[in-house]
């Protein structure tokens, strides 16, 4: 997550402001950059599509500070989790041409503890998201993966919100001494198909290069060294796996007001554990505020179908940030099987 304070000197970069709280709930249609339209091509995406949300509430759960998101094939369903504890249902619309031009609201959700009840602060600032058995064709199976950052940790909950259990954190990540800052801990995870659930901490750890974080496997307790982007303050947000096994990362660089707001998606494979060198990561898109791109802090990933995949933006619930949800493809070239 963002720290509060420099996020609203951004208004003095000349982004963007959001729209008014309201009841109403509203997306928009906007255009991220005047030289690449909705269809056309940058770098390694094609750009189907991208919404602005409007501050609303759903379910009295106030639909704003958006950082995790996650496909559910069997419902379709669009998850969108919030830093507060709140679980959104949403459902996309596309055109003709398979752009993407609404969502609607379904219903909205606290997440809640194992005694039921609702996450308060500290234990409610939710980061990532995954998606467990969402594309099985079974009803009703689906189970959601939630990150936390202030208290680390990683808890398995039905789309209701309700709690299913905790997961075992690898032993580097279960001390909370081990993290930079409490808001730089469990900010990316994702279901792998090979290597089961995968975390990622936002910042390096303690002692650790400055210039790597760690994903970590749950279940075997393996880790990869993943190289931050050269930019200034690059931190990793998200991921998520790719249908050929790679990973599609999520990172965002921000580091003062008179600098660049950038964010990348890269690509990188995961060999078999143990391997001591540092994986190799290749830029998809880099995105730079200054070259004229609409941008926010962009925080949340997933794979929709094929090659196509949503991500959102974070706006901490600040009146001088937007919510961007944006709609992408990969091109062919980018999900070509990557050797092991």
């Amino acid at each position: 997550m963002f720290r509060r304070c420099l996020l609203t000197c951004i208004l003095v970069l000349g982004l963007h402001a959001s729209a008014c709280a309201t009841q109403e709930f509203r997306a928009t249609p906007i255009s991220l950059a005047d030289q690449v339209g909705v269809g056309e091509t940058y770098a390694g995406i094609r750009l189907l599509g991208a919404l602005r949300l409007a501050r609303t509430e759903i379910n009295g759960q106030r639909l704003c500070g958006l950082s995790g998101l996650a496909w559910d094939e069997d419902a379709g369903i669009l998850y969108i989790l919030s830093d507060f504890g709140a679980l959104f249902h949403l459902r996309p619309e596309f055109n003709q041409q398979g752009h993407l031009t609404r969502i609607q609201p379904v219903a909205a959700y606290p997440l809640r503890d194992a005694r039921d009840r609702p996450l308060r602060f500290p234990y409610n600032d939710a980061e990532g998201l995954a998606i467990r058995q969402g594309d099985n064709a079974i009803q009703g199976d689906t189970e959601l993966l939630i990150s936390f950052e202030r208290r680390p940790r990683v808890v398995c909950y039905a789309p209701t919100g309700h709690w299913r259990g905790d997961e075992k954190l690898p032993a580097p990540l279960r001390n909370r001494r081990r993290y930079r800052d409490e808001n730089q801990a469990l900010e990316a995870i994702t279901f792998h198909p090979r290597w089961g659930l995968l975390v990622g901490t936002e910042a390096p750890l303690r002692n650790e290069p400055a210039d790597q974080v760690r994903l970590f496997q749950l279940d075997g307790g393996h880790s990869w060294s993943y190289p931050l982007a050269p930019a200034l303050g690059s931190a990793l947000v998200a991921m998520e796996a790719l249908p050929n096994n790679d990973l599609l990362t999520l990172e965002r660089a921000f580091v003062a007001p008179l600098r660049p707001l950038i964010i990348s998606l890269r690509r990188t494979s995961l060999p078999t554990p143990g391997e001591a060198t540092p994986l190799t990561v290749a830029d998809v898109a880099v995105f730079d505020s200054s070259q004229g791109w609409l941008l926010d802090n962009f925080e949340g990933l997933t794979h929709h179908r094929e090659q196509r995949f949503f991500m959102i933006s974070d706006d901490n619930c600040s009146a001088w940030q937007s919510t961007l949800l944006v709609y992408f493809a990969l091109l062919p070239a980018r999900l070509e099987t990557t050797p092991r």
